[in-house]
């Protein structure tokens, strides 16, 4: 990474519980976030509007190079192949 990291605390509200994954809307309205049930740290049985919160940093873009090979199987599975 080019650049130092910083966390910032995010804050969202969980918006759907599904059979794998966690949706959340973040506060502020910096959009939505799915993650998979086993990214989840939690005590509690988890039930849509409870709050979360975690540490986030910035994403940065890697290379200006496009992985085609992912690409290629994102196309393919618009098309509903395999």
């Amino acid at each position: 990474m080019k650049y130092g990291d910083r966390l910032i605390k995010m804050q969202g509200v969980i918006v759907k519980l599904s059979e794998g994954g966690v949706s959340m809307d973040l506060k502020g309205r910096l959009g939505h976030l799915t993650v998979p049930m086993r990214m989840l740290i939690t005590d509690y049985d988890l039930k849509v509007g409870q709050e979360v919160e975690f540490n986030m940093s910035f994403p940065e873009v890697m290379s200006g190079e496009v992985n085609e090979k992912y690409v290629s199987n994102l196309e393919k599975n618009k098309r509903g192949g395999k």
